[in-house]
């Protein structure tokens, strides 16, 4: 009886079966979270501005040549391999940049000019104020600042700003130019024959800025409040 118990005890226990868990009515299990599309476009689009913020401050540095495309995606907290997801190459990498830029100052100029309660000198001195504002009070100055300085030696470059930037500003200005002068504004219609002339002092507020503003600063909305009496032959209001 004792051997048969002790051959029992040696015996492998079978396993038991696992009982089914009980859940409480109503609940379902958790499913695992995952990003929506709208969270993962907005996080696209954030490293995209990123990678763009990036190439301004590397093509800024560097100049268009020697910036590398490694500087970029370091600067940005990226891979290089990310950065061609976005990009094909450091030539789109530049044009983006300048797109991102620029399109959304051009589109308010054109719904400004466009407006018909705004008389062309309102729209000249709107111009004139998001220029100082959103070029040089900003780090678009640098890019205005770098075509200058390479545009000569990669004339893709100059070709590629003056078609997408360069030739809608002065359609623009040739539109204004000959409203005002056909209001009579403008004191003549030079204005309206070289469109360059309106944008002239932004011109070389951009040149100063980077040549002389640390010895000899210049008034910008001085300057370009000067540059409208200029055009318009008389004085403004408020002027010294």
């Amino acid at each position: 009886m004792a051997k048969a118990r002790q051959q029992a005890s040696l015996r492998p226990e079978r396993p038991r079966k696992a009982g089914k868990v009980r859940r409480k009515p109503g609940r379902k299990p958790a499913a695992a979270t995952k990003p929506t599309d709208r969270a993962r476009k907005v996080s696209a689009e954030a490293r995209r501005q990123a990678i763009l913020k990036a190439a301004l401050t590397v093509f800024a540095a560097h100049g268009f040549e020697a910036a590398r495309l490694d500087d970029v995606a370091a600067r940005a907290g990226v891979a290089k391999g990310t950065l061609y997801l976005y990009f094909q190459d450091k030539a789109a990498l530049f044009e983006a940049l300048v797109r991102n830029a620029v399109s959304p100052l051009l589109e308010h100029m054109r719904r400004i000019a466009a407006a018909p309660d705004i008389s062309p000198l309102q729209a000249l001195e709107t111009f004139f104020a998001v220029f100082a504002n959103e070029v040089l009070g900003t780090e678009r100055k640098l890019l205005l600042r770098l075509i200058m300085a390479e545009g000569p030696r990669f004339p893709a470059i100059a070709e590629f700003y003056y078609r997408e930037v360069v030739s809608h500003g002065l359609a623009m200005m040739r539109a204004l130019a000959k409203r005002a002068a056909s209001e009579g504004a403008f004191a003549t219609d030079a204005a309206v024959r070289y469109p360059q002339l309106v944008v002239a002092p932004l011109l070389v507020a951009v040149l100063w800025d980077g040549l002389f503003a640390n010895i000899d600063p210049l008034d910008v909305r001085g300057l370009l409040d000067a540059h409208l009496e200029v055009l318009t032959g008389k004085a403004r209001k408020g002027a010294p």
